[in-house]
């Protein structure tokens, strides 16, 4: 979700009034991916690079989550909305995490429409871990190592229970993965757009599926 800050940089804004905005255009996809029946949806809010910035702005990101979840969870409630999180939780401040964990829960039942939260996430980092808790199988003898397939190794990601996505798309202009889901991603079709995350509308929305729609997956096929 790429564009924030050069959106408040183009109005003369901080770089914090282009994050809320951004929050906002989330609220909006939730209520197109209900309107054009799309049940999966997967943010990346907040890398493990994202820990890099200037203490300010991190700060500032983490409070926003804060307040998103605090001023829009119950929505997730009233819609049905389960709220999934992937990523390093544990590195998140504790107020951030707390407020996450309540609505994991108070969502945990619905299944009809899925958000999952990609925060202190890395898809390398995700990828090592999968292969850790492997080999901590094998080590303790209750997994052979010949029993790993591309099955039982996807088990062990915390994707592990909602499909690989389908479409991933970038906003603002920008045409690279930067290590968001590089296990799962293996088929899914990319699209990259230059509106920026704060300006995008549901005829952006709508685009991306047209676009979607008009591709052939052959998975390898001819």
């Amino acid at each position: 979700m790429d564009g924030n800050g050069r959106w408040a940089t183009q109005r003369g804004l901080p770089r914090t009034e282009g994050h809320k905005a951004g929050a906002d255009a989330v609220m909006r996809v939730l209520e197109y991916c209900q309107k054009y029946d799309v049940r999966y949806l997967t943010l990346y809010a907040f890398s493990t690079e994202n820990w890099k910035r200037s203490v300010t702005e991190v700060t500032a990101l983490m409070n926003l989550l804060f307040d998103f979840l605090e001023k829009k969870g119950q929505e997730l409630i009233k819609n049905r909305i389960r709220l999934r999180v992937i990523g390093e939780i544990e590195r998140l401040p504790w107020p951030a995490r707390r407020k996450l964990q309540s609505f994991i829960q108070a969502t945990e039942q619905f299944t009809d429409y899925n958000l999952t939260l990609a925060l202190s996430y890395g898809g390398r980092s995700e990828i090592v871990g999968a292969a850790t808790k492997l080999a901590e199988q094998v080590k303790a003898g209750t997994l052979e190592p010949s029993a790993i397939t591309e099955e039982v190794f996807a088990s062990a990601l915390q994707t592990a229970d909602i499909p690989d996505p389908d479409l991933i798309m970038r906003t603002a202009g920008e045409q690279r993965l930067s290590n968001f889901l590089l296990w799962q991603c293996s088929y899914a079709e990319f699209l990259f757009i230059d509106t920026l995350w704060p300006d995008f509308a549901e005829q952006d929305f709508v685009g991306a599926l047209n676009a979607f729609s008009q591709r052939q997956r052959r998975y390898g096929k001819a």
